[in-house]
């Protein structure tokens, strides 16, 4: 559940784009209250600008929905949203789709940066303290795991430049959602394979703990 909470904001960027011609003035005339915005249906052009603002909308709604049920904020939200104002913010004032095209190899890149340090800053690596209450593996492992993930965000922000610059804009819409996803359950499901070969339920290591 939490997974598709993390992805919804990027949903309803594609779904602004593709149904852009099909929305109500009244919603066009709307959005153009709000700074930095000045759409026209009349430019399909305008779909990647409304898609933007919908997309900045949706990520602070993430980070204040999540406020009301786990009252706390999570960091990665909240990277994704600095990030976002900023190259979305430049998408909408310079009217140059580049930009948040970039904001994703961007986001990727940080984050890949922070797994990355982990393995050298702190006890434990990043991966390993977003897991470990789940299952018990090796610390070589839980390091193999996170170097991994760090890895896997530098190739998704380098397979999304690839795609921005090689691709049509629509082209990238559709990967910006089922290509990254795709990518990103593909990843989960090969590292939840390698882990099951070496993980022990924490429920069974609390239990010898104990004996």
């Amino acid at each position: 559940m939490k997974f598709l909470f993390d992805f919804f904001p990027i949903v309803l960027f594609f779904i602004a784009y593709k149904f852009f011609g099909d929305l109500p003035p009244q919603l066009i005339e709307a959005a153009n209250s709000l700074p930095f915005v000045s759409i026209s249906q009349s430019e399909p052009k305008d779909a990647i600008y409304f898609a933007t603002m919908v997309i900045i909308i949706a990520t602070l709604f993430q980070n204040i929905g999540h406020w009301l049920v786990y009252k706390k904020l999570e960091k990665m939200h909240l990277i994704s949203l600095g990030i976002l104002l900023i190259f979305g913010s430049m998408t909408l004032g310079l009217k140059d789709p580049l930009f948040i095209k970039w904001k994703v190899s961007i986001f990727n890149w940080v984050f890949a940066l922070v797994i990355i340090g982990s393995q050298f800053i702190g006890d434990k690596p990043l991966i390993e303290r977003m897991m470990s209450h789940a299952i018990d593996v090796p610390d070589i492992i839980w390091k193999r795991i996170n170097i991994s993930w760090g890895i896997f965000f530098v190739f998704v922000g380098l397979v999304n430049i690839y795609v921005a610059y090689t691709y049509s804009e629509e082209t990238w819409v559709d990967f910006k959602l089922f290509g990254m996803l795709g990518l990103t359950i593909v990843f989960m499901i090969a590292q939840g394979i390698y882990l099951a070969k070496h993980a022990t339920p924490i429920e069974e290591t609390e239990e010898k703990a104990k004996e």
